[in-house]
């Protein structure tokens, strides 16, 4: 491997693990599309030493959201050490502590029993092109819901307006800030959003798109769904990292932990960026350029590798 495919593999892991376009797809599907055939062919090897060197992007890009939302982590490990002293779940960060532990718990089980089979049955350009279409149409059926439901509560408001007396205003009551519309949730409504991160591990599924669109559906809106997304996706890439950290440090690793290291940071800095870049995204867009991206890659994608 290239420090030149390093760079390139890192900003795209960076980028696509936090853009809901499936990171573990791109990595399929890049490397195949650009022809470098050292890399496409090692990856449904049980040893590989491209598996390995994904293990190492994996690691920087937690990083990066562990460095964006150190603040908030910090609350999070208080809330969770509070809790377990108090024996309650009572305040927002013991609560937010407790959202992301179940949340987990669900995707950390059956990734530890399926994810080795699963990448070596599905990891190959055309079933990645399959998933990112169907990935493609997950994010638009969470689009065409939101619409729904915002349409759904303007009525509401409507009516309410009419109706209340003395109202002189039908505008909608201003989103509360920060993570309280996250932390007003309850422990089996986050599993439940947290679960849907199971659909990732097959490649051409977005980690963040699924969790975004379960949590549309469940009522938050995208920027506290992507905020949320966010944080869950933070413990299950680290520890997933860390736990194949052997992979990279023992004979996989011989030859490419120089462009590993090179790679990794490219990803951290990618995945910072595109962090601050989604957040103020979805204030004011929607999930519909990415499905439409997702489904047309994904078709070609098939087309080409059929």
């Amino acid at each position: 491997m290239s420090y030149f495919q390093a760079i390139v593999l890192g900003i795209i892991q960076g980028v696509t693990e936090l853009f809901p376009i499936s990171s573990l797809g791109h990595g399929v599907l890049v490397p195949a599309l650009f022809g470098w055939h050292n890399l496409v062919g090692s990856q449904t090897k049980s040893a590989s030493f491209y598996l390995a060197f994904l293990v190492g992007l994996h690691v920087g890009t937690a990083v990066a959201l562990l460095v964006y939302y150190r603040k908030t982590w910090g609350h999070v490990l208080h809330g969770f050490t509070s809790s377990i002293q108090e024996r309650t779940i009572a305040t927002p960060a013991q609560r937010l502590a407790w959202l992301i532990i179940v949340g987990t718990i669900p995707v950390g089980i059956v990734g530890l029993a399926l994810e080795h089979k699963l990448r070596v049955l599905f990891t190959n350009p055309f079933d990645a092109a399959v998933f990112l279409t169907i990935n493609g149409v997950i994010l638009g059926i969470g689009e065409v819901i939101r619409r729904r439901s915002h349409a759904n509560a303007g009525r509401m408001a409507v009516n309410r307006g009419r109706h209340a007396r003395g109202a002189t205003s039908t505008a909608p009551v201003e989103k509360k800030a920060g993570l309280q519309n996250i932390t007003a949730m309850s422990l089996p409504r986050g599993m439940v959003i947290g679960a849907s991160q199971i659909l990732a591990l097959f490649a051409g599924i977005s980690r963040s798109g699924v969790t975004m669109v379960t949590g549309i559906v469940s009522g938050l809106d995208e920027v506290d769904a992507a905020q949320f997304a966010f944080l869950l996706a933070t413990p299950i890439i680290l520890l997933a990292g860390l736990y194949k950290l052997p992979t990279l440090l023992g004979a996989d690793g011989n030859g490419i932990r120089g462009q590993c290291l090179v790679g990794a940071i490219a990803a951290g800095l990618a995945a910072f960026l595109s962090i601050k870049f989604l957040i103020r995204w979805f204030q004011s867009h929607t999930l519909w350029p990415f499905a439409v991206y997702c489904f047309v890659v994904g078709v070609f994608c098939m087309i080409r590798f059929a």
